[in-house]
């Protein structure tokens, strides 16, 4: 009898074998060689192997945020459908053409000014993922449940975290940021109720920690500080026994652990370089610890966090907000030293058009890093983690400088398993962007979501 991983016997496990004298968690990525393995039953922190022999591996759905929308001209690619050429802020997306769909005429009616006047900001933000109009008020919340928790609530009891709220930008929990809105509404994507946001994590050790680690909250100083003091990687409680599995997967199982403990040194790695290394010497505020002082590599770095949740299975479904609607950042490394919100208000001056342009494709720069590290990762079935996935990424205003909310900058990257059309430019005509949202959610498991936010039924063609 040949002795296949779909043949062999899985191994058993127990919660001592990756958890000896430590109380953390390893989750791990699926392994052809185990099997139906699965833990068991209160048993979460060593995830299984999302596709056992002969299984689907589970679809994921992610949505990152950029901020003060898109110049339209260097946006939007030429041609339509397949045929299609990608514009110079998208041209980063060209080695992966074949995994995205450029998303034209979607829309965010309840993000217009309207009766409410001024706030294009919050509105644009607090709108992105809800699709509802929110109230006006400084301290009275209200707006919707987004997309994320909804699907989170139908799909999120079979992974350990059942959604991942990360941010590359401050928290601002209360008072108001933009013509009488809350601040809630521009620094928070996720909301699990009208009244309550889901406030991301900015600080990548606390990321690291919730994947792979660090006792509860009452408990997670503490264990930062004695694991500082030591100078030991968080592998180095489990490596022991990961040697142990080892010995026991196939050849291509063997390569995929070793990637990934690899992978795993790195970012552990660069958390503590940047504890070390401390605050950038021109900034105003305080950062929490781990944050690296480059905003581009502070931002790939979450995106490896963001890769290894999907990777082991902890999460299926992640926001990310770059940066909030109305930054102001500088780009002093592209040479732009004027804020970012202040440019946006170009006034068609060819200068500042420029500069906006520049700020756009370096964002879309570090889009085409992540949707790389997704690709180059290789799912239980096979395919790659980019393949099984449904990425958004877009902004809640359009054109910042005349603040409009329609035919929004939205790119979908991703096949979700094989059920998305892909490597082409959609022109939806003018319809609205919970019409896509919906279409994503059918496609996680969402049952019975007849309608969301303002949309008027599923995105066809998508």
């Amino acid at each position: 009898m040949n002795d296949t991983p779909s043949r062999r016997r899985a191994p058993s496990f127990s919660r001592r074998r990756f958890l000896r004298g430590l109380g953390a968690c390893l989750a791990l990525p699926a392994f052809e060689s185990l099997g139906a393995f699965r833990a068991y039953a209160g048993e979460p922190a060593v995830q299984a192997a999302a596709g056992a022999a002969g299984a689907q591996a589970p679809v994921r759905a992610a949505f990152l945020f950029f901020p003060n929308g898109a110049i339209p001209s260097a946006w939007w690619p030429e041609g339509a459908g397949s045929e299609f050429k990608l514009g110079p802020t998208l041209a980063p997306l060209e080695p992966l053409r074949h995994r995205i769909q450029v998303m034209g005429g979607l829309d965010h009616r309840n993000a217009e000014a309207g009766p409410d006047g001024a706030g294009d900001h919050a509105r644009g933000g607090g709108t992105f993922l809800t699709g509802v109009r929110l109230k006006k008020s400084a301290s009275d919340l209200r707006a919707g449940v987004s997309i994320d928790q909804v699907i989170a609530r139908e799909v999120g009891h079979q992974t350990r975290l059942p959604s991942l709220e990360l941010s590359c930008d401050a928290v601002r929990k209360s008072g108001a940021c933009d013509s009488g809105y809350a601040c809630a509404y521009q620094y928070n994507l996720s909301w699990s109720s009208p009244e309550t946001p889901m406030t991301p994590e900015a600080n990548p050790r606390i990321v690291f920690e919730r994947l792979f680690g660090g006792g509860p909250p009452g408990q997670r100083t503490e264990s930062l500080k004695r694991r500082q003091q030591e100078q030991r990687s968080v592998l180095d409680f489990v490596l022991e026994d990961a040697r142990s599995l080892k010995a026991e997967l196939g050849a291509g199982d063997r390569e995929k652990l070793d990637q990934y403990l690899t992978g795993i040194r790195s970012i552990e790695a660069t958390i503590e370089k940047a504890e070390k290394f401390g605050l950038p010497k021109d900034s105003g505020a305080e950062a929490p610890p781990g944050i690296p002082p480059d905003y581009g590599a502070y931002i790939q770095l979450m995106a490896d966090l963001l890769v290894l949740a999907f990777q082991t299975d902890s999460t299926r479904v992640a926001t990310f907000l770059l940066a909030h609607d109305g930054s102001n950042r500088s780009f002093g490394d592209i040479g732009i030293s004027e804020g970012h919100h202040d440019l946006s208000h170009h006034q068609n001056r060819e200068e500042m058009v420029a500069k906006v342009a520049r700020i756009d494709r370096w964002y879309a720069e570090q889009f085409a890093q992540i949707l790389q590290k997704l690709e180059a990762v290789k799912d239980a079935d096979g395919n790659s983690i980019l393949y099984n996935s449904m990425i958004v990424y877009g902004g809640g205003n359009a054109d910042a400088n005349r603040h409009t909310h329609s035919n929004l900058p939205i790119v979908l990257a991703g096949a979700g398993g094989g059920t998305l059309h892909t490597g082409r430019f959609v022109k939806h005509g003018s319809k609205p962007a919970t019409n896509l949202f919906l279409s994503m959610a059918d496609r996680m498991g969402v049952r019975s979501l007849e309608r969301f936010g303002d949309s008027t039924g599923r995105l066809g063609d998508v």
